[in-house]
């Protein structure tokens, strides 16, 4: 797939959000900042939140919601930029929302029902207003944190856990008609839904939770983030096989696109008619586009 580089230099980028002025905004993990990339390349930082700013979603009243793992332990290989275990100066995974306009943040979540939040990962809004989130955990020395699903809402009042446990839950998105949630984890490479019953609930009678598994890939490959496109189909950015996975959901169609990083990590959709992907490749600090063979699925709240 022929892709088009509009910003290099970027400090392990993720989270982007395509926005209606030709902007993108994502998130700097390895700076802590929520950026801006402009329609001309340039990179400005909307706000500066410290720890590892992963994940990042419109919410209903404009601002972008943040999911921020507390950050990492950085190594340069070969010139590349790779995320490791828990930094000597983790400060706690938390969920933060930012005001675009004036770049003040907030914390809004930290803990659910006494658990903390170790490294939030990944974030998609509703049509109600509410929002699912991943939490990936993190790994340390010899131990692994194992993760797990929320849904909160966005005034700060309720937070729930959904799924648990999870192995590495990364990317998250919602089916056209938001009656499945799909999960990715990152180690197993399988992608996961969830039936719901009503926002924020889903069925969880039966075996892993109630989820099934969609698909899983073979070889060495692991599974990051997510995007949903018109048709349904998920397409997941996948690690060290550098790309985008596209699977429909009757598992029916397996595609692979390559990109020209091992650390390919999101996608999302934007321009007039969604069919513009934004892919963030993130160990080598680029931001690229390419046409894409489907129309991203609206957003709630910034596509419609």
């Amino acid at each position: 797939m022929q892709t088009e580089v509009l910003v290099r230099g970027l400090k392990f980028p993720e989270g982007p959000i395509a926005m209606d002025d030709g902007s993108v905004v994502l998130v700097e993990i390895a700076r802590g900042t929520l950026s801006r990339v402009t329609s001309d390349g340039a990179i400005e930082v909307i706000a500066e939140l410290g720890g590892g700013p992963n994940g990042a979603a419109i919410g209903p009243d404009g601002a972008v919601y943040v999911c921020n793992n507390g950050g990492f332990e950085w190594h340069e290989v070969d010139g590349r930029l790779l995320p490791g275990g828990k930094p000597a100066n983790y400060d706690g995974g938390r969920i933060e929302r930012v005001d675009l306009a004036t770049g003040s943040s907030e914390k809004l979540y930290t803990e659910c029902n006494g658990n903390s939040l170790n490294g939030p990962n990944d974030i998609v809004f509703d049509a109600q207003g509410g929002f699912y989130f991943t939490d990936l955990g993190k790994h340390y020395g010899r131990q692994q944190d194992r993760g797990a699903v929320y849904y909160a809402t966005a005034d700060g009042s309720s937070i729930n856990e959904i799924v648990f446990p999870m192995v590495n839950p990364n990317g998250i998105g919602l089916s056209p008609d938001e009656k499945t949630l799909y999960v990715a984890e990152t180690t197993t490479a399988r992608l996961w839904a969830f039936s719901i019953v009503s926002p924020g609930e889903i069925d969880g009678d039966g075996p892993f939770g109630g989820g099934r598994c969609v698909a899983g890939v073979g070889g060495l490959q692991f599974f990051d983030s997510l995007g949903v496109d018109a048709d349904g189909n998920v397409c997941v950015a996948t690690l060290l096989n550098g790309g985008i996975t596209s699977i429909s959901p009757n598992r029916e169609t397996i595609e692979h696109y390559p990109m020209d990083d091992p650390l390919t990590t999101n996608i999302c959709f934007g321009g007039a008619d969604l069919k513009t992907a934004f892919i963030t490749l993130s160990s080598t600090g680029q931001l690229v586009s390419c046409e894409w063979p489907v129309a991203g699925l609206p957003l709630n709240f910034l596509n419609k």
